[in-house]
């Protein structure tokens, strides 16, 4: 009976791959919705997994996410390495600053200034040059990745800025001296490394312009408790790396309302996935109660025609969320190469495979309803 189910759901070609298409379809928009969504997410925590050596982030507490500009006093530093469980603890500044290129053409960077002695914030990867070359006169380092896109210079040809050329940061001159490979961040602006020391000199003159403390734990101490005993003493927030992320995310979803917009997308993949799907399968059923009827009328119990149905419900299921994964796969990973985000984990093709299941599931067992009243004398009919 199972062969007669596959070649009933094969026997019309154009209404087989119709189903299939629709299936296909619905589990493609799924997962490639809900991955640049995830995608986005974590891009936002990108300079915080780039900024992964220390333990522990103090912050100023009206800070809402990690490129906020919260300035803390300098004083913050010495309680913090004052705290019982600390191992080191070093200051760090990242501020939006001016900067004009050798032509004049004027942009947004993301200053980030690192330890001077340790070099601890320094991103982890260099493409060109090395961490040393950082302590040179009016060094500062540029992401190689980006800086053919975000730091152009719009006259004389528009090339990119490269290594050795010289531009401006808030009028003061400084010297791209290397290029570090950081990862994809959701903020457009360029993130331009350089000393703690000189970050301070070249942004604004405001005394207070430490943005964070980063704090590494000492060995076997509780990282929860460390963190208490910072608050108990600073009374700022502290946070770990995971933590950042996460608050960081959660504040640009929702301010941004990116959330919402691909959370309805994803809602609506599901939508109308089902109806597709739904109803291409049952109208299928329907056009088939003919070949039940004759199934009925030579005895086939109603048992083995609803296994005969959850086998094509299964099949179709199955095959148009792998055709569907996998289209929405290859042009999300296409994309992403022209600068898309796009993150798929495994509860991505889970959640698709669960939601395409249940609708299967359910037209399945709708169908069946008409299929368990239908009279076995139907086929005798005109």
């Amino acid at each position: 009976m199972y062969s007669v189910a596959l070649k009933m759901l094969t026997g019309d070609r154009l209404k087989y791959f119709g189903l299939i298409a629709g299936i296909a379809f619905a589990a493609m928009l799924i997962v490639q919705q809900a991955s640049i969504l995830v995608g986005l997410t974590r891009q936002t925590g990108a300079f915080i997994r780039d900024t992964a050596q220390a333990d522990l982030w103090v912050m100023d507490p009206q800070v809402r996410f990690s490129q906020d500009q919260v300035p803390l006093r300098s004083t913050v530093l010495q309680r913090v390495r004052g705290t019982d469980g600390v191992d080191w603890a070093v200051p760090l500044y990242q501020g939006f600053n001016r900067g004009h290129m050798p032509d004049g053409t004027s942009f947004t960077l993301i200053l980030v200034g690192i330890d001077d002695a340790t070099m601890i914030g320094a991103p982890p990867q260099m493409e060109l040059g090395k961490f040393a070359d950082l302590r040179r006169d009016k060094a500062i380092f540029i992401d190689g990745d980006t800086a053919a896109t975000k730091l152009m210079m719009k006259r004389g040809g528009g090339r990119a800025i490269r290594l050795g050329d010289r531009f401006t940061i808030n009028d003061q001159e400084v010297v791209a001296t290397g290029a570090y490979r950081g990862r994809e961040s959701f903020f457009w602006e360029p993130v331009i490394y350089t000393t703690y020391s000189r970050a301070l000199t070249l942004s604004s003159s405001d005394h207070n312009t430490m943005s964070f403390v980063l704090v590494k734990i000492r060995p076997g101490q509780d990282i929860r408790a460390v963190q208490k005993n910072l608050v108990d003493r600073t009374g700022l927030k502290v946070l770990t790396n995971d933590q950042f992320i996460d608050v960081t995310a959660d504040y640009i979803l929702k301010a941004t309302g990116i959330l919402v917009n691909f959370g309805l997308a994803v809602i609506l993949g599901v939508v109308i996935g089902s109806l597709v799907a739904g109803q291409t399968f049952y109208n299928f059923t329907l056009d088939n109660l003919r070949h039940y009827g004759a199934l009925k009328a030579m005895g086939v119990s109603d048992g083995t025609l609803a296994r005969m149905v959850w086998l094509q419900a299964g099949t179709v299921a199955v095959l148009g969320y792998g055709i569907g994964v996998g289209m929405g796969s290859i042009i999300g990973w296409g994309l992403r190469a022209g600068g898309l985000a796009f993150s798929m984990p495994w509860q991505i093709p889970a959640f698709a495979f669960a939601s395409i299941i249940s609708v299967c599931a359910l037209a399945a067992w709708l169908s069946l309803r008409r299929v368990f009243k239908l009279e076995p004398a139907v086929v005798f009919r005109g």
